[in-house]
């Protein structure tokens, strides 16, 4: 089965591609979800002509997230918890506090594109993350988590 993706669906594509899926998956989830429509025939000529106008705007946007990716490889965020005496801090430190660090940072990065390479992150110290910016631009940077 074919749809189009209306928007970017972890570990299957981004928005606008036609991918295969197992039908089930399509019909069951995807579809009424809001995430993908049928391919149809003239689905696909609709789409067509759609990518045909987006085609300068996704170079520019491209270049866009290169340019965020350059600036981004030499941050290093420092986000200020509780810890203890021995340097286990209370809670963790999640993705929306790195979001929030970045945008504090002049950076404005949903959380839903970071990862956190050691998840969960437990302890004082320094840590890798990464962005996935736009289509293929990733950028790790480096996370320092302190003591209030």
């Amino acid at each position: 089965m074919e749809v189009i993706l209306k928007k970017n669906v972890d570990k299957l594509g981004y928005a606008n591609e036609v991918v295969t899926v197992k039908p089930g998956y399509g019909r069951n989830f995807l579809i009424p979800q809001g995430y993908a429509v049928l391919a149809t025939a003239s689905a696909k000529k609709a789409h067509e002509e759609i990518m045909r106008q987006k085609s300068h705007k996704e170079s520019k946007m491209l270049g866009e997230a290169q340019a965020i990716a350059a600036k981004l490889a030499d941050v290093t965020l420092s986000i200020a918890t509780k810890a203890g005496e021995n340097g286990k801090i209370f809670g963790s430190v999640n993705t929306v506090q790195i979001a929030e660090a970045l945008r504090e940072a002049g950076f404005d990065i949903d959380r839903k594109s970071l990862k956190i390479k050691d998840e969960p992150i437990r302890d004082l110290g320094t840590f890798e993350a990464e962005a996935n910016l736009y289509k293929g631009v990733k950028q790790t940077f480096k996370i320092e988590v302190v003591s209030e």
